[in-house]
């Protein structure tokens, strides 16, 4: 067998050629591993964290537990609901108020004329004007008859009188106060043919159900107003959820995908279901609330287990590809005279949620107190921008 041997020189460039290969090839996997990292973090100048309303803060430990969601709308106590009509009826003359205006009890939302009302005030004065007379006949007849001076018939006669004007004097003056009219106060030279529709409760008026010159019946509703003191939510909840709810519990809600959060206390859990299944859950509201009006609806969540756990305000979590990220702040640095920040995209994993905050979990070695809290948004969309330009 023929040993070939190679020059020592061959040997060494063969050696070298081989060296550079490799060095080359570790070259390329960590520029690859470079671009990989640099695809999670952006840099912005100090103009552009302005305008991206970038803002540091920190995780931190926060009541968080698991969590109800819950629907429902907003409702008014029946005693806090007036529907205002006019027992007569009769023809609109003006309307003081619109839909929505505040409104305090006794303050006059419109006027309405009726001649029946002319008439039923002449009929109390006319009344009134006999029932003094017939008073001192019967005060008259009651002392001649006690000294034999009367006839028990004449005694009769005058006693029925005076009774049946008294019943009459009675039936008068209920009406006049229930159109609104004070009977203790008419007189001739006051009778109206119009009278004040006047606000029964305090607070806004929900609906206007008349126009001017429109004319009314007396089952008709002219006006709907509504007192938004103790307004409560009927709140829809399945039968496996029912037990969950107890009274006394409280919980969060939010109208009209608004940020703002209100609370209400659970208050009464009816045993009735409805016709889509469910259970009829009532909750006070506890907060002012100048923005909830009966009707609207809301969601709500109830806190069914409350704890202490660390945690960051929704607006610092961003979902991204089906995954959740925080941005770290890591610090500036100078490129060609600019200073630029760096911040990077880090996965975290989520939890329970409650009043704006949501329950974390990062690694361990990740600074907890230079976590962007707001414009996590307009990071990604210029880390996704600046993905797309290289």
């Amino acid at each position: 067998m023929k040993i070939i041997y190679m020059k020592p020189i061959i040997v060494m460039v063969i050696v070298l050629m081989m060296m550079n290969s490799c060095g080359n090839r570790n070259k390329v996997e960590n520029e690859n591993k470079e671009v990989e990292t640099a695809t999670d973090v952006v840099s912005l100048t100090d103009e552009q964290i302005k305008m991206s309303s970038v803002e540091i803060g920190g995780i931190e430990m926060r009541q968080v537990g698991n969590t109800l969601k819950l629907n429902g709308e907003i409702a008014s106590l029946p005693q806090n609901t007036a529907s205002i009509s006019m027992p007569m009826g009769g023809r609109v003359r003006s309307i003081n108020v619109i839909q929505g205006s505040e409104v305090n009890q006794g303050q006059v939302l419109a006027y309405v004329e009726n001649y029946e009302f002319i008439d039923l005030q002449q009929n109390y004065l006319e009344t009134k004007s006999k029932m003094e007379y017939v008073s001192l006949e019967y005060q008259r007849q009651r002392a001649l008859y006690s000294n034999n001076a009367a006839s028990k018939k004449n005694m009769q006669l005058t006693t029925s009188e005076y009774k049946t004007l008294k019943i009459q004097m009675r039936g008068y003056e209920q009406k006049l106060l229930l159109i609104g009219i004070n009977p203790y106060r008419l007189t001739s030279a006051n009778i109206t043919r119009a009278v004040a529709v006047k606000a029964p409760i305090s607070g806004f008026v929900k609906n206007v159900n008349v126009s001017v010159g429109s004319t009314v019946s007396a089952t008709d509703d002219l006006f709907d107003v509504v007192n938004l003191n103790n307004l409560f939510i009927r709140l829809s909840v399945f039968e496996k959820d029912i037990d969950k709810l107890h009274k006394g519990q409280q919980l969060a809600f939010y109208v009209n995908d608004e940020d703002e959060i209100h609370h209400a206390i659970v208050y009464q859990t009816t045993k009735s279901i409805d016709n889509d299944k469910s259970y009829k859950v009532l909750a006070r509201i506890v907060s002012r609330c100048g923005n909830v009006l009966p009707g609207m609806y809301v969601n709500a969540e109830v806190v069914l287990d409350n704890h202490q756990s660390p945690a960051l305000p929704e607006d610092a979590i961003v979902t991204y590809s089906g995954k959740n990220y925080i941005f770290i702040c890591q610090g500036s640095k100078t490129d060609k005279g600019t200073r630029l920040t760096d911040y990077k995209m880090i996965e975290v994993t989520m939890g329970s949620s409650h009043n704006g905050y949501t329950q974390v979990t990062i690694a361990r070695n990740i600074p907890t107190r230079k976590i962007v809290i707001k414009g996590v948004y307009n990071l990604l969309s210029a880390l996704k921008n600046a993905g797309e330009e290289e």
